[in-house]
């Protein structure tokens, strides 16, 4: 890779990378030691302040809030979404779980997503804006987890067959999600639409060569927050939108642009029904599997559990979710890797243009940071594009 980086590049690169390697090979020990104390030490007393928090909740504000006409609506319907009292129990332990699981990796995440990113020129952010999105991140996770626990949970507790009540509307909304994925990033960066002239137009007439239709070509404000260059397509049918971000078009040259688009496009038609079909499927027999994991914990009595569909379980689910998505990440990660290496054939033919395709992915690998050449056993372990080295090599390939 000489040629393409510099030592002085190559150094930094393996110096930003190395970090990473590390925690590739530390997590999955340290959340399975997470996830053992949990299981063996604090489920119960997390669960009883839990309960007194939610009753010293209850006897100073739950009169009020249950006889006030707005809140009197959603306490009614939380009382028969969970089927009896106890849904405040419920969210506070599953939040309290999960704030502490936040307090402990927040040093870690501090010094990989702030201070390593500083250090090798990556990040514009401030603290102030990396507290801010920190914030929002949370919250949007809080709300989830609160709407995990009364909806899985609630259910359980109600419904015999409710992984089939709830797996088969999720798997049906999963086909149809990726429509709103234009309006997800806007919860973070500003959009605007990318200024008439000549990109726009060469980027309107190779789509139109791709037959591929589109709403509009945004950019997308992230300079405030990162340095690294980004394309890719949002949405789908009606909402599909092309997305650049403003470094990319500081980076790159006009060429080099409509390259990173022409691959984005190999990903638009990629046969997609085969995986979102498979994708509710694994969701369904996810939600099934949970379902014998309360049932267990109900029969053994596991941390005081006496039914399907106790709180105090949420810890032995997050175990098991984790320990299947990282059996299955080396194939997710492989077939991940053949659809960017396909997209890159798309691309190349529909540019017709290697020399721009061989500069933007150059660019990126410098401007981005990319290891030219990681680890074989962090590639297998889930990587979901080729290695750099590996693309470029291919372009050079008959």
């Amino acid at each position: 890779m000489e040629p393409l980086f510099t030592p002085e590049q190559l150094a930094d690169i393996h110096a930003y990378h190395q970090p990473y390697y590390i925690r590739a090979a530390v997590e999955p020990l340290v959340r399975l030691a997470l996830s053992a104390l949990l299981l063996a030490v604090l489920v119960r007393p997390v669960y009883r302040g839990a309960a007194a928090a939610a009753a010293v909740l209850e006897r100073r504000f739950g009169g009020a809030l249950r006889t006030a006409p707005v809140s009197r609506a959603f306490f009614s319907a939380m009382d028969r979404l969970w089927g009896e009292p106890g849904w405040g129990t419920a969210i506070f332990f599953a939040l309290f779980i999960d704030l502490a699981t936040q307090v402990l990796y927040a040093p870690a995440n501090v010094y990989f997503f702030y201070v390593l990113e500083h250090r090798h020129g990556l990040s514009n952010d401030t603290p102030a804006t990396f507290a801010w999105t920190w914030f929002k991140g949370s919250l949007v996770g809080a709300i989830a987890l609160t709407a995990l626990v009364v909806g899985l949970y609630g259910l359980a507790r109600r419904v015999r067959r409710w992984w089939l009540v709830l797996g088969v509307p999720v798997a049906l909304l999963m086909l149809v999600a990726s429509a709103l994925d234009p309006y997800r990033a806007r919860l973070y960066f500003d959009q605007t639409p990318l200024q008439e002239g000549p990109l726009r137009s060469r980027i309107t007439a190779l789509m139109r060569k791709a037959d591929i239709t589109f709403s509009d070509v945004v950019v997308e404000k992230t300079s405030v927050m990162s340095k690294r260059i980004q394309a890719y397509f949002a949405g789908q049918g009606p909402t599909r939108t092309i997305v650049l971000n403003d470094v990319i078009l500081k980076e790159l040259g006009e060429d080099e642009i409509l390259a990173a688009v022409a691959h984005e496009a190999g990903h638009v038609n990629e046969p997609r029904w085969p995986g979102r079909i498979a994708s509710s499927l694994a969701v369904l027999a996810l939600l099934f599997v949970i379902d014998q994991l309360l049932r267990l914990s109900a029969r053994r009595g596991w941390w005081g559990v006496q039914r399907a569909g106790d709180i105090r379980t949420l810890p032995l689910v997050s175990l098991v979710v984790f320990l299947l998505i990282t059996l299955a990440a080396p194939v997710s990660g492989a077939l991940s890797r053949e659809r960017e290496r396909e997209a890159d054939r798309y691309g190349l033919n529909l540019t017709g243009d290697p020399g721009a395709f061989r500069r933007m992915l150059v660019k990126a690998a410098r401007v981005n940071k990319m290891d030219p050449e990681p680890p074989r056993w962090i590639v297998l372990k889930g990587m979901s594009h080729p290695p750099i080295g590996e693309r470029l090599a291919a372009l050079d390939a008959p």
